[in-house]
């Protein structure tokens, strides 16, 4: 794996490679491509893993700050069974919902999970649009692409 200049590094308390595994099982062109133990830190390990072609770092080491929203992970899906299929395995095994497409994994980490022209429609130059749908994602938990677009296009009913 080349490191880049910027890599996501997520530190977990015990389970950096349970989650790595989780992840790149949910999510294609993925892969673990290293695991490390350091026996002179202890219990700590690295693992290097790749989700969609972007490479992360995991540790396993004690850890008393927990995951919060203020950093996450934005997924951009093609069409709603896309967005179903990782909204669902996100939230599998004790993962929760939140509110406009975010959700916490059982592992805390928070994700996004969008459709890909939710930020277009967003940021549409027509105030009147862009307005319709912000109004309709704010009343969802996961999205709903035919309501989106529904919104955007002033077709909702």
């Amino acid at each position: 794996m080349t490191i880049q200049k910027i890599t996501p590094f997520l530190w977990y308390s015990t389970e950096a490679e349970e989650a790595a595994t989780f992840y790149t099982s949910v999510f294609p062109d993925s892969r673990i491509v290293r695991v490390t133990e350091i026996p002179s830190a202890g219990a700590v390990g690295l693992v290097e893993f790749v989700l969609f072609g972007q490479p992360f770092i995991a540790m396993s080491a004690s850890r008393t700050d927990p995951f919060n929203h203020a950093v996450s992970f934005v997924v951009s899906c093609a069409d709603q069974a896309e967005l179903d299929r990782y909204w669902d395995a996100l939230l599998a095994d004790g993962g929760s919902e939140d509110s406009c497409g975010w959700l916490r994994d059982r592992f805390g980490v928070s994700w996004q999970i969008v459709p890909d022209d939710l930020i277009p429609m967003m940021a549409d130059p027509d105030p009147v649009k862009a307005t319709r749908v912000a109004g309709a994602m704010m009343k969802m938990v996961k999205f709903d692409f035919a309501a989106l677009r529904a919104a955007y296009s002033g077709t909702a009913g």
